[in-house]
């Protein structure tokens, strides 16, 4: 299977069926995997573009060889020289092949290479809509857990336990048996210390 089948086949369903599946797990790690598709494109289109250079270059040199023998040809006419004529017909027949052949590997190499800036903007793409997607989930799961976080705080506020700054304040008609221990401990000791003053006068 050639990249693009395996991109082409990855973008038009498992990344459609994921998102419309789990559009709440692994999207990092979906984004991740497209980062690396669009690595991989972007090192094949330039593979390609090297391809055509090479293509070219190699047309360019055959169009200057076939000038060179077309001119030996006209040089063998005007010689006479019929057997080297031929000979020069053949070899720029030859050139001319390799040129048409050269040629077509180079409309091919520019086809792929089409293909491959068509399929590099569609990772591109389908990496924003999936990047857009993970700043959605986050921003939602942000907003989940802050509200999660004030009404766990809410529900501390409303409930019967006090804290601990509170322990005091409490309204005279609840009842609370440490509460009223204490008291007493801080009374009685409050009336020994008058005791002991006043025995000393």
């Amino acid at each position: 299977m050639s990249i693009f089948d395996d991109v082409n086949q990855f973008l038009e369903t498992r990344l459609e069926e994921f998102l419309r599946d789990h559009p709440h797990l692994e999207l990092q790690a979906l984004e991740e995997q497209l980062r690396e598709q669009e690595a991989d494109t972007l090192r094949l289109i330039r593979n390609l573009e090297a391809e055509e250079k090479r293509a070219q270059d190699a047309i360019l040199a055959l169009s200057a060889e076939i000038k060179l023998w077309h001119g030996r040809i006209d040089t063998a006419r005007a010689a006479g020289r019929r057997d080297l004529m031929q000979a020069a017909l053949d070899k720029e027949a030859s050139l001319l092949r390799e040129g048409n052949q050269r040629w077509g590997q180079m409309q091919g190499t520019q086809q792929r290479l089409a293909r491959a800036q068509e399929l590099l903007a569609q990772v591109r793409q389908r990496r924003q809509e999936v990047h857009r997607k993970a700043e959605q989930v986050r921003s939602k799961q942000q907003a989940q857990q802050q509200q999660a976080r004030a009404q766990t705080a809410s529900s501390w506020e409303s409930s019967d336990w006090q804290p601990r700054a509170q322990v005091g304040r409490t309204p005279a008609s609840a009842f609370d048996p440490l509460e009223a221990e204490f008291q007493r401990l801080e009374t009685d000791s409050e009336l020994d210390d008058l005791k002991r003053n006043l025995g000393k006068r």
